[in-house]
């Protein structure tokens, strides 16, 4: 990879969809240590909307107007990279999941790092085969999983690493968030079994990443799946029972037909020396926290009001994958951390499936 300390990093998004803005302005953020040059869909209305969005986000911060080069194809745009008309060292695929795979691969081979939207596969096999690809063309492969940046989760890993909760015998995660049949009709892929994945894999993904990243690492897990409401390929809901190495017992409870809105995403722990439960519909709010050795313990001072389940994650993220970038910093979720949580979707599919208990240990 080209040295880039002394100079910005060149930036290309793919993928002009409803999660591209928050990486637009994550990138603006960041804008003495990068620079957007490129974005790429084959919307073009899409692109147009995203590329009024920065110049009005720039604009309003005072920062100088950028003319973006604009892409319908990912290989022409790959192309202008491999023949000099453009630099890029970084490409952010905010598209379709199960192309993140080909897309991966594609920019790897022609030397430029990759930032995938989770999830980074819908499947072990693909994910493991991105990290290989990646390793081998030496480049780096980082996966976006802003939540663990909350401060109301750095806070709550910080007391498990401590061991203030103790043992901890019990973990609930619930997502209930609401996806009208509208959301999955807007896109061909949405809801799709190759293209997009279900609602454990699509939208829960950041909530099944906390199952180890917090807890620590599981044993195995039975899981039961279902489309109830919507008309999709995939699972719009999904419950799975949970036993970790250490003995704790948890389980998780996904929707996507609650109703009215998005009421829910949160995580509960329950140890023999403390217990707290971090809720709001984003993981944002403490509604509780007691410890065993610190009464006056008040975490609600981490907590931070949010109306989009997205957070404010984003930009955090892009601080530490630059930092990775120039000065080789540990980053927060690069690929092999980001197979986690495709290993436990994956065994939660084949335990509905096979119906019966899946150790992790086997997939």
């Amino acid at each position: 990879m080209k040295n880039i300390i002394l100079r910005k990093i060149k930036v290309a998004i793919v993928g002009c969809g409803r999660i591209c803005k928050k990486h637009i302005l994550a990138i603006i953020s960041e804008n003495k240590r990068c620079e957007l040059v490129a974005i790429c869909d084959n919307n073009q209305k899409k692109i147009e909307n995203i590329s009024d969005f920065y110049n009005r986000q720039l604009k309003e911060k005072n920062f100088p107007l950028r003319h973006l080069i604009k892409f319908n194809d990912y290989e022409e745009l790959i192309n202008s990279k491999i023949n000099n008309k453009i630099d890029i060292d970084l490409i952010v695929l905010a598209t379709p999941s199960g192309l993140h795979p080909i897309q991966t691969k594609i920019a790897a081979k022609s030397g430029i790092n990759v930032c995938t939207e989770k999830p980074m596969a819908i499947n072990l096999i693909d994910a493991k085969e991105m990290i290989k690809v990646c390793k081998e063309s030496g480049v780096k492969l980082f996966v976006i999983k802003q939540n663990r940046l909350n401060p109301t989760l750095q806070i709550l890993k910080k007391k498990v690493e401590e061991n203030k909760f103790g043992n901890i015998g019990i973990v609930d995660i619930n997502v209930f968030w609401q996806r009208p049949q509208s959301y999955y009709d807007q896109d061909e892929w949405r809801g799709t079994k190759d293209l997009d994945g279900g609602a454990l894999l699509n939208q829960a993904s950041h909530y099944v990443d906390l199952l180890e990243w917090i807890i620590g690492p599981l044993e195995g897990l039975y899981a039961n799946i279902s489309t109830i409401s919507r008309n999709i390929e995939v699972e719009d809901t999904a419950v799975i029972q949970l036993k970790w190495k250490s003995g704790a017992l948890g389980s998780m409870s996904v929707t996507m037909i609650t109703y009215p809105k998005n009421i829910e995403g949160s995580i509960t722990i329950i140890g023999d020396k403390g217990s707290a439960k971090v809720g709001g519909i984003a993981v944002n709010e403490f509604e509780y926290s007691f410890f065993e050795d610190d009464t006056e313990a008040n975490l609600k001072n981490y907590n931070y009001q949010t109306e989009s389940v997205y957070g404010f994650g984003h930009n955090f993220y892009y601080q530490n994958m630059f930092d990775n970038l120039i000065s080789n910093t540990k980053p927060v979720c690069d690929g092999e951390s980001g197979l986690s949580s495709i290993k436990i979707i994956n065994a939660a599919y084949k335990s509905a499936k096979e119906k019966r208990f899946i150790k992790l240990s086997s997939i």
